[in-house]
């Protein structure tokens, strides 16, 4: 039903036909407007003439809107609004719509209830759609009413992309109308030009099929700015399996080129083709990219798991993350009569005590200077004999050593004071090094010597994050057998086997069955996995961690385990809490030193748990 522009009631409410619901649901009942074919896609193809002015909340003069399906016309709304502001007069000679015109016309927020219900439900399509869309949300916002989250189509987009300057010189409203030949042309009235834009969006969606565009999301992203390469590499995503797991994308000589996870890999993988993928690098490699392989998992674990270790294996060019696992340091305490730290790359089954792991030098060496503030550890590199005195250092003659070299301190009386408290601190309670930090600290705080204070801060983020993190490490790479098992969305379960930390086999069981079948045959096929010297021994850390974030889940629940998944009571964990507010603290940008260090000594008190 329409109206004449002129001579509109107050508030309109349109007659038409409402689509059904089944047109939503897709083949298992579940609604996926964006994989809708353009066939089966509600449009509201909408137009608004307004003041000129910005969109404040006002300015609409006139709303024009027509709801169609597979070329059908399902219902118009049309309606005059009193912008409740004068119209300028070059907007009256280029609409037609005068002053006396909009005085008897009901205001936006009358307006907008009626044209809210007939976009329900449906795709919002208009030409230089931006425009139209920022009046209406502007409008919705100053009168109290919430836009609703609607697909918006573009027409004007998407001529941009399906014609080409010689066929169109322009893409304006007119010219596409006329080009389309529309049944009715644009006359800068709302319900006129929203009657053009749909036999023009009718003539974009015939051009479409050739571009391989037949869903309303394919149209929607055809819309955007895809790059050339990226519409040539399209196919790459056919024919991936909607499943969780890990693909690989591969160059002409079958080199891994990246490698990344999800948990529905054919739409990941799509997107990489889509206005949405910004990044330079990852155009780059869809450039160089010619398949695209899926290796299907069990769930997502799995997956993150498997795609860590591909990385690890074929080090993707295009991989920033995870590629060099084996580059990890340690801090070392020596097993020398008088022990001294050093960063070293691998765990030895030696008897001595190790801190890790790190990923850098330079963070295991920030870490060792914390030690050297709280603990009288020695920090020459000499083998000192306990009969054989060596001359001393300046770190003794300025106080800063305890002077073993000289024997002014005795191996026993050394590894109480120095050794021992480092030795606690990897498997469990750190408190004598973090009280010492803490108390320089304070007291630089105190003397208002912030910049040294932040330094100080820094080793005991370093130290805390080390400690905490390798006794939850440790914890877990100490089981022989774990089992765990959590609900999916299928209501059938997810099971994990991790042995010393290592996953070694991962299963889903079916819907509806009891899982104890497939547990079993997971334990029976699962990996053999060797116990090592060290907390990650078996895998790599992040492996390690990934696992312990699944397994900390409120949902998941532990089936069996070969012993006690345990932490020391009064371990590194119960200094989370001073972790997290010193990197907080650390994290800052104020352009005060004093503040961003502790602000005042009180402060640095505060860190404490």
């Amino acid at each position: 039903m329409s109206y004449p522009a002129s001579n509109l009631p107050a508030v309109v409410h349109p007659a038409y036909v409402q689509g059904t619901l089944d047109t939503l649901l897709s083949a298992d009942g579940s609604v996926d407007p964006a994989a809708l074919s353009l066939r089966d896609t509600t449009f509201v193809v909408l137009d608004l003439e307004t003041t000129g002015g910005a969109p404040d909340g006002g300015g609409i003069t006139e709303v024009g809107a027509v709801k169609v399906r597979g070329g059908e016309e399902l219902g118009v709304f049309g309606t005059l609004v009193n912008p409740g502001e004068r119209i300028p007069p070059f907007i009256t000679v280029l609409t037609g719509i005068t002053e006396a015109m909009l005085a008897p016309a009901p205001p936006i927020e009358v307006v907008l209830p009626s044209l809210l219900e007939f976009l329900r439900g449906a795709v919002l399509v208009a030409h230089n759609a931006p425009y139209d869309v920022g009046f209406l949300k502007a409008a919705c916002a100053r009168h109290g009413y919430q836009w609703p989250q609607v697909r918006v189509l573009d027409t004007a987009a998407l001529a941009r992309r399906a014609l080409t300057r010689d066929e169109v010189p322009n893409r304006k409203l007119g010219t596409l109308a006329q080009f389309f030949r529309a049944a009715v042309q644009p006359t800068h009235r709302a319900l006129d030009d929203a009657k053009a834009t749909v036999d023009v969006l009718h003539g974009l969606i015939e051009r479409l099929g050739s571009y391989k565009v037949h869903t309303l999301g394919d149209a929607v992203e055809f819309a955007k700015a895809v790059t050339p390469a990226q519409r040539r590499k399209r196919h790459l995503a056919d024919d991936l399996p909607h499943a969780p797991g890990v693909y690989v994308f591969r160059a002409a000589d079958d080199r891994p080129l990246y490698v990344g996870t999800s948990v529905d890999i054919a739409t990941r993988v799509r997107s990489y083709f889509t206005a949405s993928e910004k990044r330079a690098r990852m155009s780059e490699m869809i450039a160089a990219a010619t398949r695209v392989e899926a290796v299907e998992c069990a769930h997502s674990l799995e997956a993150e798991v498997r795609e860590l270790r591909l990385i690890a294996s074929h080090a993707p060019p295009y991989n920033r993350r995870s590629k060099y696992p084996e580059r990890v340091v340690w801090l070392k305490l020596t097993t020398e009569a008088y022990p001294r730290l050093s960063v070293v790359r691998q765990l030895a089954d030696d008897g001595a005590a190790y801190l890790g792991p790190f990923s850098s030098r330079r963070t295991a060496e920030l870490a060792a200077a914390g030690v050297y503030d709280a603990l009288p550890v020695r920090q020459c590199t000499h083998k000192l004999s306990p009969r054989t005195v060596t001359p001393a250092c300046a770190l003794a003659e300025l106080g800063r050593c305890p002077a073993p070299c000289e024997h002014k301190i005795s191996p026993e009386e050394y590894a109480l004071r120095a050794a021992l408290p480092f030795r606690t601190a990897t498997h469990g309670d750190p408190e004598p090094l973090v009280e010492a930090l803490l108390a320089r600290i304070e007291g630089l705080s105190e003397r208002q010597r912030y910049e040294e204070a932040a330094v100080i801060r820094s080793r005991l983020i370093a130290l805390l994050r080390a400690t905490v993190r390798m006794q939850r490490l440790g914890a877990l790479t100490r089981l022989g057998e774990l089992v765990a098992a959590r609900r999916n969305d299928a209501y059938g379960w997810e099971i994990i086997v991790v042995r010393h930390g290592r996953l070694a086999a991962a299963a889903t069981s079916p819907p509806r069955l009891h899982p104890r079948p497939t547990l079993d045959l997971a334990r029976a096929t699962a990996e053999t996995v060797l116990p090592g010297p060290g907390p990650v021994p078996a895998a790599s850390a992040e492996e390690t961690e990934r696992i312990l974030a699944w397994l900390e889940r409120p949902d998941t629940r532990l089936v069996e385990t070969s012993g006690d998944w345990v932490s020391p009571a009064r371990g590194a964990a119960r200094f989370t809490r001073l972790l997290t507010r010193a990197e907080a603290a650390a994290s800052r940008r104020d352009s005060s030193v004093r503040s961003s260090v502790t602000d005042r000594s009180d402060d640095a008190r505060s860190l404490r748990l």
